[in-house]
């Protein structure tokens, strides 16, 4: 049992760490992406309103949806640029533009995905629609599209991080194949700054071995 927790907690502490750092830039990305929210609902049309009908359906592509689009874009863009520099620490090894596409496709899937789970949680005859009785839109604590939006994100959030980790910022751990190893946290951590424990430090140590 002590060894499985070493290797849970030791072994992986560098996804732990990821998994850290990107949370607490997605909580910043959840203020974003609400204020967005409720900017675009304030300046636009009644939420439920349709925009357009959907072929081949009875439904309709609605506002709910396109405020919750533009939000997700929004704060896709503020995510990206702090996972970029701060949480994986890519950008000295990758083009902006090179992972950015990656990213807003990861988010795009997400966002989909997000869509027909805020349309389930908005729809008055889903089984999972939020109560309009308790959330009656009176107040702003009380929209059910702010409370709908969090659940949104709540669920999209995890799949998002596994899927940026593996394909959105794998360049350095392409490049830099140490970091594939949690062992080298202290590498990871302080590789973009250059400092002692760095990742040319490592680079270094790596061709001595093998000269030897």
């Amino acid at each position: 049992m002590r060894g499985l927790r070493e290797y849970v907690l030791e072994r992986h502490r560098h996804n732990w760490l990821l998994l850290l750092r990107f949370g607490l830039v997605g909580a910043s990305g959840v203020g974003v992406n609400l204020a967005t929210l409720i900017l675009v609902k304030r300046l636009g049309p009644d939420p439920d309103l349709a925009v357009i009908g959907l072929p081949v359906s009875d439904y309709n592509l609605r506002w709910y949806h396109v405020f919750s689009t533009v939000a997700f874009l929004v704060a896709n863009l503020w995510n990206f640029q702090l996972n970029r520099t701060w949480t994986f620490r890519s950008g000295r090894h990758a083009a902006w533009w090179r992972e950015y596409w990656p990213f807003l496709a990861v988010g795009l899937l997400g966002q989909v995905l997000g869509l027909l789970l805020l349309t389930l949680l908005m729809h008055r005859e889903s089984p999972l629609a939020l109560p309009s009785d308790l959330l009656d839109d009176s107040t702003g604590l009380r929209t059910r599209l702010y409370w709908a939006q969090l659940v949104v994100i709540a669920v999209v959030t995890p799949l998002s991080f596994v899927l940026n980790k593996l394909w959105t910022f794998a360049a350095v751990r392409t490049r830099h194949t140490e970091l594939a190893d949690p062992v080298h946290t202290e590498a990871v951590l302080h590789g973009a700054l250059g400092g002692p424990g760095s990742i040319d430090d490592l680079d270094e140590e790596t061709t001595e071995r093998a000269a030897h």
